[in-house]
Order: structure tokens, then sequence, then C-alpha cells
């Protein structure tokens, strides 16, 4: 069973090896989409790198996992999951996916440390709370000696910390 610390704050400013890019399907291509979310925000801050090479995947599986480097981030690396529908929506299913995934990756990868948004309660229009029992529930039955936070995204609250 992985330990998870749930932090209201920034993916960005987490201090781990490699966070998580709740993404969609790789399909459209990145330059065409208006940068929004945790997406908008690595553009921002960390560059176009990371989706430029991630436009080299191709299609990615709904719920699948791809890696590539975090750009100007100074994380190791950053895992882009494919949490969402040809029609922009997440679901039980395809977050459980997202989370399998992306953790497999990370430990195949060898990363001790990982930070996930709360997939699908963006763009994904699925309920906050909802993906935070679901992303809990998947990452309790992972049994990994991996550091895990879910980070609960708070404009204006500082960073603060519960165990969970």
């Amino acid at each position: 069973m992985s330990a998870i610390t749930m932090v209201h704050g920034d993916l960005l400013d987490q201090d781990v090896e490699v966070i998580v890019n709740a993404w969609n399907r790789n399909i459209i291509p990145w330059w065409l989409l208006l940068p929004q979310g945790v997406s908008g925000a690595i553009k921002r801050r960390g560059g176009l790198a990371p989706f430029k090479e991630l436009a080299k995947q191709g299609s990615i599986p709904l719920g699948g996992a791809v890696l590539t480097s975090a750009g100007r981030l100074p994380f190791k690396a950053i895992i882009h999951v494919a949490g969402i529908n040809m029609l922009w929506r997440a679901s039980d299913w395809s977050i459980r996916q997202c989370v399998r995934n992306a953790m497999a990756l990370a430990h195949e990868k060898g990363f001790q440390s990982i930070a996930f948004p709360l997939i699908g309660a963006g763009s994904g229009g699925f309920n906050q709370e909802r993906a935070r029992a679901i992303m809990e529930d998947e990452l309790g039955k992972i049994d990994s000696p991996m550091e895990v936070r879910l980070v609960v995204f708070e404009i204006g609250r500082a960073s603060c910390r519960e165990r969970v």
C-alpha cells in the first residue's frame, strides 16, 4: 500500500522527482490546444519541450501514460496520462487506469516520489471529491515504496498537507 499525502497548493511547487500531467489522448496537436490547467502551467513555467516530445509519441490509449522530460521544471520527468476521452470527459475507469499506469511507469523508471493532480477534475468535468476518492482508492491498492502526493490546486492558499 502506498503512503499518500494530500497537499493543497500547486503541483509545480512540489518537492518530488516526477509529476503527472492530466493530458488527453494526444490526437489533437498540442499547439492547437489552448493552455489550461496543469498543462497550461507546465507550458508557461516549463516551456514547450515536454509537449514536443509528447507529440512524437502518437496517440495515447485512454488511461495510458507516457514519460517526457520536464523541460525547464525542476523535476526529473513528467508522466502525461490520457484521462479524458474524445468528448473531453473523464470516467471512473479512465482515472483508475491513469493512476495504475502512471505508478507502473514511475516504478519502472525508479522514481522515489511522485505528485498527481486530481485527474479528470479540470477539463474532464469530473467531480473533484469523487476524483479524489477514486485516486485514493486506487493508490491504496498499489504496493509501492514511493512517496505519493495528491495535489489539490487552490489559488491563494498556502501549501498544507494531510495524511490520507
